[in-house]
């Protein structure tokens, strides 16, 4: 099983995630409200302390078209990473312009969410609480999506095996992995080998 850490946005930060070696580091790109966004140039400046063989995933919401794909094009970032009203269009033609994965968060609260994420154009979809409220959903919900998908939403140490039991291709952890909202190497480190080893 995969694991992505997300809202990185110190050095510290980069250099705990080549330690503990995720399989994909996340950041938050030009959205204010979270206290872990992030400009695109000090993404450029830590995707160039990240470890080569680690995907960094950009986190963006309701940006323009442009904007994303040129943070995609410029190798910013190596995945997109889509949290806002996106439409399959914008998706497609954001996938078809820069050949680049295309993923789509998708705030689940009924079997109708499920529904729109199971017929997304994205690459991958996440399936999440509400965006960076670091809470559960109700993951009974996803038993029977049918295609990949990566769980987010309020991931730490004592829910991940109960995580787990749902078959995600992936966990998206981000305040799970923080102490006093800052990222916590320690954190980082236990929850990739619990994730390892299931």
């Amino acid at each position: 099983m995969k694991v992505k850490i997300c809202g990185l946005s110190r050095p510290s930060d980069i250099a705990a995630v080549n330690q503990y070696r995720p399989d994909y580091a996340g950041f938050i790109i030009n959205f204010p409200k979270s206290h872990r966004s992030c400009t695109p140039e000090q993404v450029q400046a830590l995707h160039a302390q990240l470890s080569p063989d680690i995907p960094a995933v950009g986190v963006t919401v309701n940006q323009p078209l442009d904007t994303v794909a040129s943070l995609l094009e410029q190798g910013i970032i190596d995945i997109a990473q889509l949290h806002g009203q996106e439409d399959d269009a914008y998706i497609q033609a954001l996938q078809a312009r820069t050949g680049k994965p295309i993923w789509k968060a998708f705030r689940i609260r009924s079997t109708d969410d499920l529904d729109a994420a199971r017929a997304s154009s994205a690459d991958m979809i996440l399936l999440d609480n509400g965006y960076g409220t670091g809470e559960t959903f109700d993951w009974t919900l996803v038993r029977n999506i049918g295609r990949p998908f990566i769980l987010a939403g309020g991931l730490r140490e004592e829910n991940i095996q109960d995580a787990a039991a749902m078959q995600p291709d992936a966990m998206d952890i981000s305040s799970g992995a923080e102490t006093n909202r800052v990222k916590d190497p320690e954190k980082i480190r236990a929850l990739i080998n619990i994730i390892r080893s299931i």
